[in-house]
């Protein structure tokens, strides 16, 4: 039986139970500079609209590619952006596919409503320069954006929705309401309706997509809560759906796999 949480705060505070967290972000930052610099070929700065955030880069595999994923960053709708998740094309790109690390306006200038605006815009550009089936993942904040883009509400335009054959919500976080109790929403500015239009486990798939959710096994239970949950929710609603608790991996080691060509995660995404 799952025990009542009295500290939501603590709840989604990864950083704070991982040893060395904060050096994390630099590392990041240097492993994606050093695959950029590796000679892979990388379009940068591809604009999807006008505010300066609204950037994509996609990475080329060698030849044709298969199709196109997308892969969605985290960061709690607040931090990071493309530069620091560069290497996590690998394991795709190896497998012939196009890969797409798309920017999006952080919290406070935008609302999260917007950012889900954004990323559709981003995948209907992308999948205009790569042709065939599309496959969506992202990590965190970014899973959530990732399964937004299947909801009943999708702004995606209907050829592009055709396209998408699976989607891969890694470490997400698909119930919003718990947020407004947090420090967080000192700069999400969530309220009571955007947090129901931004929970996907209040939505309806909008096809029978194939759904996975992925999440680390060491993750914060309210992570593995959440994954599970949502999981059961849509496997409710006639879409064959997956939820993975992946070893004892944490909120950051859980993606570090998807730079392996033959790893698991990989595997479920694009084969």
């Amino acid at each position: 039986m799952l025990k009542p949480i009295k500290d939501w705060d603590d709840a989604f505070a990864n950083m704070a139970h991982v040893a060395g967290s904060e050096e994390l972000p630099r590392l990041w930052s240097d492993n994606a500079a050093a695959y950029r610099a590796s000679g892979v070929k990388i379009d940068q700065g591809i604009a999807y609209g006008s505010h300066p955030r609204e950037r994509f880069d996609l990475v080329w595999p060698e030849g044709t590619p298969k199709g196109l994923v997308v892969f969605i960053h985290g960061g709690f709708w607040m931090r990071l952006d493309k530069s620091y998740w560069t290497d996590l094309a690998e394991g795709a790109r190896s497998n012939g596919w196009a890969f797409c690390l798309p920017s999006y306006t952080l919290a406070p200038d935008a609302r999260i409503s917007q950012m889900t605006s954004q990323i559709a815009a981003a995948i209907d550009v992308a999948a205009s320069m790569v042709t065939g089936p599309l496959r969506i993942t992202g990590h965190s904040a970014g899973g959530h954006l990732a399964t937004r883009m299947i909801c009943d509400d999708t702004l995606l335009s209907k050829t592009v929705l055709g396209r998408i054959e699976k989607v891969q919500s890694i470490s997400g976080l698909h119930d919003l309401r718990p947020l407004m109790q947090t420090k967080l929403n000192d700069i999400l500015h969530l309220d009571e309706n955007e947090a129901k239009l931004e929970s996907c486990v209040l939505h309806r798939p909008i096809l029978s997509i194939p759904y996975t959710c992925w999440v680390g096994g060491g993750e914060r239970p309210e992570f593995i809560r959440q994954s599970e949950v949502m999981a059961q929710m849509w496997d409710g609603l006639d879409t064959r759906t997956r939820c993975v608790v992946d070893g004892q991996y944490n909120h950051f080691t859980v993606i570090e796999a998807l730079r392996d060509p033959d790893s698991e995660i990989v595997s479920n995404l694009v084969d």
